[in-house]
């Protein structure tokens, strides 16, 4: 194990300030993910399902014992305006957010941004009712 090998391992945080070039295969679609064309030098998802492995409690500890697939569940806007993705592991729940990269697939960025539209905590069906009751009030 070369110097560098051994920083990453024992530095708390390491990857958090450091770039991290490694190639990975994601877990849930099978895509082989290269760092390349991320606009960014810390790729933590897959581009095609937008899915992640839970591999830190703190970005960049690598201090996660759990290892499950985080499955992308929302976005959210930051405040420049950049998108950022909320993922949560299926194993233990744990919540966490990810920048965007440029070569996220917008199609699945969009279905992600748009699905609490399409399931709504009310029956569309009301909407009609609860506007015409706000405007009376």
């Amino acid at each position: 194990m070369n110097r560098e090998n051994k920083r990453k391992k024992y530095i708390k945080g390491y990857y958090r300030h450091n770039a991290c070039n490694d190639s990975f295969k994601c877990k849930v679609c099978g895509h082989f993910v290269v760092p390349h064309g991320a606009a960014s030098e810390h790729r933590n998802h897959c581009p095609c399902c937008l899915s992640s492995q839970h591999l830190d409690n703190e970005p960049g500890d690598r201090e996660a014992d759990c290892g499950g697939a985080m499955e992308a569940i929302g976005v959210w806007v930051k405040k420049g305006g950049e998108w950022a993705i909320i993922h949560r592991c299926r194993i233990c729940g744990h919540l966490s957010s990810n920048r965007t990269a440029a070569d996220d697939n917008p199609l699945k960025l969009m279905s992600v941004a748009l699905k609490p539209l399409g399931n709504p905590p009310f029956p569309l069906e009301r909407i009609e009712e609860l506007t015409k009751l706000m405007s009376n009030e």
